[in-house]
Formats: structure tokens, C-alpha cells, sequence
């Protein structure tokens, strides 16, 4: 079970560090905004696919825990 512990920990961590700092890039980015400054869909996509990315670093990391206390 350690092993696995370890994988899930550090894609947790991977995820964590990784995804918030792309999103400033993609925020950024002058496709994210119309003339109007209201959101595009190239912005609303990434928004959710980071989103999803950061709510499965949260299940590894609880997977992670779960892995090295012995419940799985």
C-alpha cells in the first residue's frame, strides 16, 4: 500500500501546484475575455476542466491518507 500512497500523494501535490498556476496563465490569455470583458467559453472550458483536475487532487489526496492508514 505504500507505494500506491506515495503515487496518490504526490499527484495530488502535481495537481495542486500545477493547475492553479495555469489557470492565471489562461486568465490572462486575451482570448479569455470579449471586447466586453465578459468570460468566453475558452475561459469557462479551462475554469472547468482545472476545476475537475483540483477536485481529483483532492480525491487522491484523501485516497493517499486513506492508502497509508490502512483503510483501503
Amino acid at each position: 500500500m505504500l507505494p500506491l500512497a506515495v503515487v496518490l500523494l504526490l499527484n495530488a501535490a502535481f495537481n495542486a501546484l500545477v493547475w492553479p498556476q495555469f489557470y492565471k496563465r489562461v486568465a490572462k490569455d486575451p482570448r479569455a475575455r470579449d471586447e466586453n470583458g465578459k468570460a468566453t467559453a475558452f475561459l469557462k472550458v479551462h475554469a472547468v476542466l482545472i476545476a475537475i483536475a483540483l477536485v481529483l487532487a483532492l480525491v487522491s489526496l484523501l485516497a493517499g491518507i486513506a492508502a497509508l492508514a490502512g483503510v483501503l
